[in-house]
């Protein structure tokens, strides 16, 4: 049985991602949140707070962790989780970068 393949949505070009600042696209319908951490890796959760429906992607990021600015659930940026004494959790997606320009898989 194969795997489908993923698709290969462009975000923006990586020197227009602020670092700790996030991004939000939307995808199908559904809204993704893009960071730039420090380190410069780029990570991508969904972009909707499992508690109260906050937006991610106005988060403030720390770290690895986003926290939503609605009630400040801190959320994962590597496994999607909320960290407790919350819980929930996000969905993650892969992200790639090319000659400058960042993609989403999805």
């Amino acid at each position: 049985m194969r795997t489908p393949s993923k698709q290969k949505v462009f975000v923006a070009r990586f020197d227009e991602l602020p670092p700790r600042i996030g991004r939000e696209v939307v995808v199908e319908g559904h809204k993704i949140a893009v960071f730039r951490l420090s380190d410069d890796r780029i990570k991508a959760i969904g972009g909707i707070c499992p508690h109260k429906q906050g937006p991610l992607a106005e988060g403030i990021v720390a770290g690895e962790y986003v926290f939503c600015p609605l009630h400040e659930y801190k959320v994962s940026l590597l496994d999607g989780k909320v960290q407790e004494p919350d819980d929930g959790c996000v969905p993650t997606y892969d992200t790639l970068v090319e000659e400058n320009n960042v993609y989403v898989l999805v």
